[in-house]
């Protein structure tokens, strides 16, 4: 039996990379409704023939692609998947929604994945550290294991996507949305991002949809997009015509006619990849992460340390934590890769309380309250109260109060001038004020750190253009006084602008290009690389002899 072999995965088509971002909210990220043929309705006035020519997507080159053979839908009884091994095995033995592949509308975007055959590769490579976790969520439910791919038609399981109703994370909730669902928003924590939280949240959700509709797995999914409301009263409206109430039948809005048959679309895709001729990327059918609870607030980089990670890896896989620690209010939970589970709570559990955050000492001036205070430092009054033993509100001038935060105070900070950039400093946080011409790249080099950590720091893109007065925070291993920041500077120009990169998933090498200012061609030639194929975790060398692009 042959395996199943990811397809260029390491670099996108021009006619995907346009797409990469669609979601269910006019986001780019896959197949939209807009793409190809337009379909419309349940009567569409165009049928799709076996051989097509695949439209271009938006932002691809203009040269004609290639007439693409549509396989023939395979018989119901016999889907004889390519490869059984590994989590897509499992997957299939877990789907459960009617296979509709010889529909027009699913049909639509089975060719669409033919045309961009890297595109769904890409996806799920960025994807595979979450995928056994949330199978095993959906199993424990009992729930069809096409959910898991749900993800893919919403964010591009890009945890850090907005649409433009303001739908964030991987399974796209809207604030009211995820509010009703328990998932907390706040200064220091969106819980629409947070994988753990989100994905509960998303399978509460599509529970309670498909009690709604009577079992009825696709009207639910269509609920999940466009709301109950309006699928409740498209059933109402046909029923009042005496006419079927079924998914395909009902006058949705368009992107909903368009939602469900795009996860149907994956669904034959995954049941049988080579006979589609769409790469997967391959996946082990082992757990990878695990939940560890915290008991409090913990500083993220304190995390990676003890968890020996980088802070990269924390903020990759909790995503939901907007700042450099864990929301004082909860949740207290990080997930983390299965073998630093039992490493890191049992370096937790020596941490003394003091060290789990930066402290800073304040001293109450005139005027201010309890409320006033947890203001500034955005925390709140219930936290202060604890931190300080305190019974009540009744703080007094002069008093000293704990508060549980790395942001400076006035009393902790000693600023200072060099060559007109201002510096704070407390323990061994420093705090930038962005001057006119800073970039994070040319900054990292700066304080001798890395520029994925910089970014890391600031819940930034690493390519991102910085603002004139913008405060960035940077970690050092030590004080930074006047005698070191020269130095800091000379480490970086000692290293010959040179730096090594692990692939993250979804890279591609004309992204890091952009990213670095370097040419896709220098990155071949640098690293010995045959074509445009990269993949996760692998690590590039880059010569940097100037400033990024910026974006």
């Amino acid at each position: 039996m042959k395996k199943n072999k990811p397809k260029g995965l390491g670099g996108a088509l021009l006619g995907a990379a346009a797409l990469l971002l669609s979601a269910c909210a006019s986001m780019d990220g896959g197949p939209s409704a807009q793409d190809g043929p337009v379909l419309t309705g349940a009567d569409p006035a165009a049928k799709t023939s076996q051989t097509t020519t695949a439209t271009p997507s938006r932002g691809a080159a203009t040269k004609p692609k290639p007439r693409i053979e549509v396989a023939r839908p395979l018989t119901h009884t016999s889907p004889a998947p390519a490869v059984d091994e590994g989590l897509w095995g499992r997957v299939r033995q877990g789907f459960a929604l009617p296979d509709e592949r010889d529909h027009e509308r699913v049909l639509h975007y089975i060719q669409w994945h033919q045309a961009n055959s890297d595109y769904l590769g890409q996806v799920l490579a960025r994807a595979e550290p979450y995928l056994h976790y949330i199978l095993e969520e959906i199993e424990a439910r009992d729930l069809p294991a096409e959910l898991l791919l749900l993800p893919v038609v919403e964010s591009a399981y890009r945890p850090d996507v907005y649409s433009s109703g303001q739908a964030a994370g991987i399974w796209q909730f809207i604030p009211s949305t995820g509010s009703h669902f328990g998932l907390h928003q706040n200064w220091w924590y969106d819980g629409r991002k947070d994988i753990h939280a989100s994905t509960h949240a998303a399978l509460n959700y599509l529970t309670q949809l498909h009690e709604r509709f009577n079992g009825d797995w696709l009207l639910a999914l269509a609920a999940y997009n466009a709301g109950q409301g309006t699928v409740s009263r498209a059933i109402t409206r046909n029923e009042s015509l005496g006419q079927p109430t079924d998914y395909w039948n009902l006058d949705l809005p368009r992107e909903t006619q368009h939602y469900v048959p795009r996860l149907l679309a994956l669904q034959a895709i995954v049941t049988d990849p080579e006979h589609y001729q769409v790469g997967l990327w391959p996946v082990p059918d082992e757990p990878r992460l695990g939940l560890v609870e915290l008991g409090g607030q913990l500083e993220l980089s304190i995390a990676a340390e003890l968890a020996d990670l980088s802070l990269d890896d924390i903020t990759q896989l909790n995503p939901g934590f907007h700042r450099w620690a864990t929301d004082p209010e909860g949740p207290h939970h990080l997930l983390l890769p299965l073998d630093r589970v039992e490493p890191f709570q049992i370096a937790l559990a020596a941490l003394p309380r003091e060290q789990r955050v930066s402290w800073l000492r304040h001293r109450v001036q005139p005027g201010e309250t309890l409320g006033h205070i947890a203001a500034r430092y955005n925390t709140t009054i219930a936290l202060l109260q604890r931190t300080n033993e305190l019974r009540s509100h009744i703080i007094r001038v002069g008093d000293h109060l704990l508060i549980p935060t790395a942001e400076p105070s006035p009393e902790t900070v000693t600023a200072r001038q060099d060559e007109g950039r201002s510096v704070s400093r407390t323990h061994n946080t420093l705090h930038h004020r962005v001057q006119p011409g800073d970039t994070l790249w040319a900054l990292a080099r700066t304080y001798d750190v890395s520029l994925q950590e910089l970014a890391a720091w600031n819940r930034i893109s690493s390519d991102a253009t910085l603002r004139p007065g913008q405060t960035l925070l940077i970690r050092q291993a030590g004080t930074t006084t006047a005698a070191a920041q020269p130095a800091a500077m000379a480490t970086g120009a000692a290293r010959g602008n040179t730096l090594t990169y692990a692939v993250r998933p979804g890279d591609s090498l004309s992204s890091i290009s952009r990213r670095f200012g370097v040419r896709v061609s220098d990155i071949q030639v640098w690293n010995q690389l045959d074509g445009h194929l990269i993949r996760p975790g692998q690590q590039l060398h880059l010569h940097l002899d100037g400033h990024p692009q910026e974006s």
